[in-house]
């Protein structure tokens, strides 16, 4: 890991090619908090792919507008949701309809990084 970065939404820990998101509890993910992701993928991404994983250990609710600036980050190659099942899982296919990114979801973090580090591979070959 590279660095852990806190802020009024939570938690992203930057590692070399992707970032690991942790919510806090209870909020709602708005599309403002975007220009921090922008700002992160400029400084320790910039001219190269790669991956986001928000790792939803807690409950919170997020507005799909999110992903329409999501979208928007070019060097962003992939997108991947760890959390158990349930409804969260039915949520999750609600906002994949919104991000024109590659996502899926996972039930463990090691699955997502793995799937993630593939991404990014098949991004830089390109």
């Amino acid at each position: 890991m590279i660095k852990t970065l806190h802020f009024e939404f939570g938690e992203i820990r930057v590692f070399k090619n992707f970032v690991v998101v942790v919510m806090k509890e209870g909020i709602t993910v708005i599309p403002e908090y975007n220009d921090d992701l922008v700002a992160i993928s400029n400084e320790y991404f910039k001219g190269r792919p790669f991956g986001y994983i928000t790792y939803r250990k807690n409950s919170y609710a997020v507005d799909p507008m999110v992903y329409l600036k999501t979208s928007k980050i070019e060097n962003l190659v992939a997108f991947a949701v760890v959390s158990g099942v349930g409804l969260k899982v039915s949520n999750i296919e609600i906002e994949k309809r919104f991000l024109k990114k590659p996502f899926k979801h996972f039930s463990n973090l090691d699955d997502a990084k793995d799937w993630v580090k593939e991404m990014i591979e098949n991004a830089s070959s390109k």
